[in-house]
């Protein structure tokens, strides 16, 4: 039986606990971040185990390869990559020369992780970031019009799928209006529901067809006034599944960031009929409309617990699941050289 989470592990190698964990408790994925990071032959022995322990070769392996500052795996070992906004960059000067390129450089992007083993990114970014915003997202994003984010995003998107790489569009519904970091607080948006439909959920509508989205960890008080997305099933119903019309896997973001520490006495309030607020934080997840549960930073305590808040993927999250998976394919054949010369003239304008 499959769990219904994706997990981190600490360091390089599994641990023999990581190791005893991941065979029992049967994670969906793992997600590696730079603390697990070395060289190719170390993160394909890293990924390979992982596969072997649970036994799926097409076990969901994640990164957050975005390029820029969200970049797991760089020099010099491999490529530096742009953040979104060289891609917008040439998109303004040329649209078809912009779309042209994103999708060759990601592309170029996702041999390097097909290489080692990595079979997810967790792009596209379709935040569509507002003046005075937070900074979380600003270069991240592929402009500031849902239009050009949503075509920028779709070359994305295509330039992984052709290299044998899932994307995942984020942050479902959107993040780029939130004025503070949801990796330290809580981020809540007061815009009005018709200006969220036409700015922020717009990127995320024209992309609803892609396998999987990540979740925003995002209060918008025009839809659930008390709890973020990825704990509200008003958000996740009205908005996500039907106004959106996203059918594919719903992931949370990270259980283990701060956004949900204040959010979980306003919709548990006593905490005492769960094993742990990281438990509750998954239940709740869940409950809400989450398929699969993602916790990042390798403490193995709250891995515990969030394998035992998640239990099995089963019903329509595996569908999802099953659906997502059966979008991998054999990498396409391209000209490395040609994209490795559009890359390098890309990096010139960051």
């Amino acid at each position: 039986m499959i769990g219904a989470f994706i997990s981190g592990c600490g360091a390089l190698e599994l641990s023999a606990d990581e190791e005893a964990f991941f065979r029992d408790a049967q994670p969906w994925g793992l997600i590696l971040f730079a603390r697990n990071i070395d060289n190719r032959k170390q993160i394909g022995e890293l990924t390979a185990r992982f596969r072997e322990l649970v036994d799926r070769q097409d076990a969901p392996v994640l990164i957050d390869q975005e390029g820029g500052r969200v970049q797991r795996m760089g020099p010099p070992e491999w490529r530096n990559y742009p953040a979104g906004r060289a891609y917008a960059a040439i998109y303004e000067l040329d649209s078809l020369t912009g779309l042209s390129a994103t999708r060759l450089v990601y592309r170029l992007l996702a041999k390097d992780l097909f290489e080692v083993g990595i079979n997810v990114d967790c792009v596209p970014v379709l935040d569509v970031p507002q003046p005075g915003s937070h900074k979380i997202i600003g270069d991240r994003a592929y402009g500031r019009n849902p239009e050009q984010v949503a075509l920028l995003g779709r070359a994305a998107a295509q330039g992984l799928m052709d290299g044998g790489v899932l994307p995942i569009i984020k942050h479902i519904p959107g993040h780029g209006r939130a004025f503070s970091d949801s990796h330290l607080e809580l981020p809540v948006v007061d815009a009005p529901h018709h200006e969220l439909e036409q700015v922020d959920f717009a990127p995320f509508a024209a992309l609803a067809d892609i396998p999987m989205a990540m979740t925003a960890h995002v209060v918008y008080s025009a839809i659930d006034d008390e709890v973020p997305c990825t704990l509200s099933a008003k958000v996740i119903d009205s908005v996500v599944r039907k106004q959106i019309g996203f059918d594919g896997l719903l992931m949370s973001d990270d259980l283990s960031m701060k956004a949900l520490d204040a959010s979980l006495a306003s919709v548990v309030g006593d905490l005492s009929n769960f094993r742990s607020s990281m438990h509750a934080r998954g239940e709740l997840a869940l409950k809400a409309g989450c398929d699969v549960l993602l916790h990042c930073n390798g403490n193995m305590e709250e891995m515990r617990q969030v394998a035992d808040a998640a239990g099995t993927l089963k019903g329509t999250a595996a569908k999802r699941a099953g659906r997502a998976l059966s979008f991998l394919r054999k990498p396409d054949e391209f000209d490395v050289a040609e994209a490795e010369r559009v890359l390098d003239s890309m990096m010139a304008i960051v």
